[in-house]
């Protein structure tokens, strides 16, 4: 939609499977849609840092800003949940304003792609007719939000014209737990504010313990990094542990944590809720356990939970400046089957958006 709201001398066709055009901006940031962030670099992502930094540069922030407010669009940003993201007030407007801009674009709608052939022209099979097109842009998404007709056709496509596709994985995504952590599923619905370290990346933020596992902002952004082995959390980000070790109250009062989830961590480190002031020091040391709880994620929730997809289609294989593939002369690929991914807060948003500027910017100047 970025792409074809910037195309002026093309005629342009949109193919969605849904039945209404953009259902995952619908659902993005809580339907308030998240859609970029005050501090933009090329550390909030994975991929080419070059590839991507010279593509936010092209199309910044502050562009995409002055684009929505020149079209009546005015984000604001709402630290409590991921800091510097811009919210809109609805995602609604967002869509609303993308309708306004695509009036004269044809919209195929509940017509999904099957297949991509190319012989002269290009004849994009779908699931009711055959489109005939000189030039195809593949920006189907990855494999998050099935609901929403997530589906492998862009990697289909790709490959079948030679691309190499890096392995795909969900991310910004909650992990399942292994036994130990079992006491996580009996605290969902708690939320807490902590930092997470897992590599040399550390994140602030909140929280969820869930039926599954973990989840929050601070597990989603973790989760692009991880791959296997441990992560550690603080629970006492904010504080030092020491002063919660004077007193006469029981320790699930003592410390600034929800009371269900001390009992259940209590338990886990098999130590007895009593006064702070009688712990030997051996105990004492069990509680510095709460600065640096280690332990490795079973898994995540998968693909079916995950917000983007990471890895897919190598960006090497397409022209950093057109978004054209290297390997197929008039065919574009754009978004989250590309294999850069950015963090929770608006980064893949705008990243997408700056991509699809750039690529009409060169398709429409040819």
């Amino acid at each position: 939609m970025m792409f074809a709201s910037h195309i002026k001398n093309k005629k342009v066709c949109i193919v969605d499977s849904n039945p209404k055009i953009a259902q995952k901006i619908k659902v993005s940031g809580g339907a308030k849609c998240n859609i970029t962030n005050e501090k933009l670099s090329s550390k909030n992502y994975i991929g080419d840092k070059e590839f991507i930094q010279n593509t936010l540069n092209e199309f910044s922030n502050k562009d995409l800003l002055e684009f929505l407010n020149k079209n009546d669009v005015y984000p604001k940003v709402n630290p409590k949940i991921v800091k510097g993201t811009y919210f809109c007030n609805s995602s609604d407007e967002v869509i609303t304003m993308f309708k306004k801009l695509l009036t004269t674009t044809k919209v195929f709608l509940n017509t999904s792609v099957v297949d991509l052939d190319f012989a002269n022209n290009y004849k994009i099979k779908t699931n009711k007719n055959i489109i005939e097109a000189k030039k195809v842009v593949v920006a189907s998404g990855g494999l998050s939000f099935e609901s929403l007709g997530a589906s492998s056709i862009a990697y289909d496509i790709a490959s079948k014209f030679g691309h190499t596709i890096e392995k795909t994985k969900p991310a910004l995504v909650g992990f399942t737990v292994q036994k130990d952590q079992f006491w996580f599923k009996n605290l969902s619905g708690i939320s807490c504010e902590v930092q997470v370290k897992v590599d040399d990346k550390a994140f602030d933020g909140s929280l969820l313990f869930a039926h599954k596992g973990c989840s929050g902002p601070v597990i989603l952004n973790t989760s692009l990094y991880w791959k296997k082995g441990k992560i550690s959390i603080d629970f006492l980000s904010k504080n030092k542990i020491d002063k919660f070790l004077k007193g006469n109250k029981k320790i699930s009062s003592a410390f600034p944590l929800p009371k269900r989830f001390m009992t259940e961590f209590l338990n886990s480190i098999k130590l007895e809720d009593k006064p702070v002031s009688s712990l030997t020091n051996e105990e004492k040391q069990k509680l510095f356990i709460l600065k640096n709880y280690e332990f490795a994620p079973a898994g995540t929730f998968g693909f079916s939970k995950a917000e983007v997809t990471s890895g897919g289609i190598n960006s090497d294989e397409i022209n950093h400046k057109t978004f054209e593939s290297l390997k197929q002369k008039g065919l574009y690929f754009l978004g989250e089957c590309l294999d850069p991914t950015g963090e929770l807060g608006g980064y893949n948003f705008q990243l997408y958006f700056s991509q699809a500027y750039k690529c009409a910017k060169e398709f429409d100047s040819k």
